[in-house]
C-alpha cells in the first residue's frame, strides 16, 4: 500500500522560504527557529519514510490583491498583478521541479504512464526509503499563468498535467470568496485541456463554476483539496450535492488536513482538531457517493499554515501513512483503504496520463 497526496505546495515553499524539498521538515524547523515561519510539514525524507509515493505538486502564485505579499520572508514576493507576472513566477516554480528531478534520482517528474510505472515499481518489495522513487505530478493551482487558452499547449509540453482554474477570481472562473461561473476564456481553456485529456481540479472554484465544469468538461475531474461543507461551511468547500455530482462523474476529492477546514470556527491557538475528524469526512463522502471510490488525501501541507494548524497526530507528511490504521478501525476493507490512501487518485492519473 502507498500514499498519494493530491496537493502539496512544494515549489511555493522553495520560492518564499527558500526551503530545499530534499531536506526534512524537522531540519527546516531547526534551521528556521526564531524566524516566525510556519512550522514545516513536508520534505522528501518525510515522504519516503511515510510511503508517500506520489504527490500532486503545485504551481501556486497568488494575485497581488490577495494581500499575501510579505517583506518578512527571504524569497521572492509571492504575488502577481498581470498574467505575464503570473506566467513568469509559475515558470520559475516549474523549473524548480525539473531541477529536482534532474539532480536527485529519487525524484521523478511524472509526465506519462511510463514515469508512473517507474515510481510505483520502486515501492514493490523490501527496500530502504532512499531506494524508492518519489513521483511529482505538476498541478497548476489557479490558471492565470496561462496567458491565453492556446498557451496550455506550452504548459502541457513542459509537464503540467492538472489545472485548477481558480484560487480566488481569475480570468478563467469565479473562485473562493469570488462568486461566478466559467468565463469565456474558461470555456476555451477547458476545451484546450480536453484535447490533451488533462485532469481538471475543481478545488477553489466558485460553486457556479464547479457546476458548469461538472456539466461541460469532457475529461476527468478531481477536487484535489476540498472538504465537505458539513465540516466547514464556507464557499471554499463542497455541498453534499456537489459531492454527489462529483461521484457521478467518477471524480475524487482529497481531504484537506487543515484545522480551519476540518472544524467550523477553529482559530489559531485553539486545541488541534482530533484526527478522527478526517475519518468522519471520509465516511461522509463515502455515504454520499455510495462507495469508497471518490475520496482520497489532499493535505495542502505547507500551504501557508504550518504544523501548528494541522490535526492532532499529523505533524509531517510522514503521518499520512498512519491514517490507514484509523480507516481499518472504522471497518473499511483492505481494498477500500488502499483506494482511499492512494488508489483513487492513481485511477485518475491512469485515465489521463499519456502513454
Amino acid at each position: 500500500m502507498i500514499i498519494v497526496d493530491a496537493h502539496e505546495d512544494i515549489a511555493y515553499n522553495q520560492a518564499i522560504y527558500l526551503r530545499d524539498y530534499r531536506v526534512s521538515a524537522l531540519k527546516h524547523r531547526q534551521n528556521e527557529a526564531g524566524t516566525g515561519f510556519p512550522l514545516a510539514t513536508i520534505g522528501l525524507p518525510d515522504a519516503l519514510l511515510g510511503r508517500v509515493a506520489v504527490v500532486f505538486s503545485t504551481l501556486f502564485v497568488a494575485p497581488h490583491r490577495s494581500g499575501l505579499a510579505s517583506n518578512n520572508v527571504p524569497g521572492e514576493e509571492p504575488t502577481y498583478s498581470n498574467s505575464t507576472e503570473a506566467y513568469d513566477a509559475a515558470s520559475r516554480q516549474l523549473d524548480y521541479y525539473h531541477r529536482l528531478a534532474d539532480e536527485d534520482e529519487r525524484i521523478i517528474l511524472v509526465k506519462n504512464q511510463a514515469d508512473l510505472d517507474e515510481v510505483l515499481a520502486s515501492w514493490e518489495g523490501e527496500k530502504l526509503p532512499n531506494e524508492r522513487r518519489h513521483g511529482l505530478v505538476v498541478l497548476m493551482e489557479g490558471a492565470d499563468p496561462i496567458i491565453e487558452p492556446e498557451q496550455f499547449d506550452e504548459w502541457y509540453e513542459r509537464g503540467v498535467r492538472i489545472v485548477g482554474t481558480a484560487w480566488t477570481q481569475t480570468r478563467y472562473s469565479g473562485g473562493t470568496r469570488a462568486p461566478g461561473g466559467l468565463t469565456a476564456l474558461g470555456h476555451d481553456l477547458l476545451a484546450q485541456m480536453a484535447n490533451y485529456n488533462a485532469l481538471l481540479d475543481l478545488s477553489h472554484m466558485a460553486e457556479q463554476a464547479v457546476y458548469e465544469s461538472l456539466d461541460r468538461y469532457e475529461g476527468q475531474i478531481i477536487a484535489s483539496h476540498t472538504n465537505p461543507r458539513k465540516f466547514c461551511n464556507t464557499d471554499r468547500h463542497f455541498s453534499d450535492d456537489m459531492i454527489r455530482l462529483l461521484g457521478e462523474r467518477d471524480g475524487v476529492m482529497g481531504v484537506v488536513m487543515y484545522n480551519r477546514f476540518l472544524q467550523d470556527g477553529w482559530q489559531p491557538g485553539d486545541p488541534p482538531v482530533p484526527v478522527s475528524v478526517i475519518y468522519d469526512i471520509v465516511d461522509h463522502v463515502c455515504q454520499i457517493t455510495g462507495s469508497a471510490r471518490h475520496v482520497g488525501f489532499g493535505s495542502d501541507f505547507d500551504g501557508g499554515f504550518g504544523a501548528t494548524s494541522t490535526p492532532l497526530e499529523m505533524g509531517t507528511v510522514t503521518d499520512l501513512w498512519h491514517l490507514k490504521d484509523g480507516l481499518f478501525e472504522r471497518g473499511y476493507s483492505e481494498e477500500d483503504v488502499a483506494a482511499i490512501c492512494g488508489g483513487n487518485m492513481l485511477r485518475k492519473l491512469r485515465e489521463t496520463l499519456p502513454t
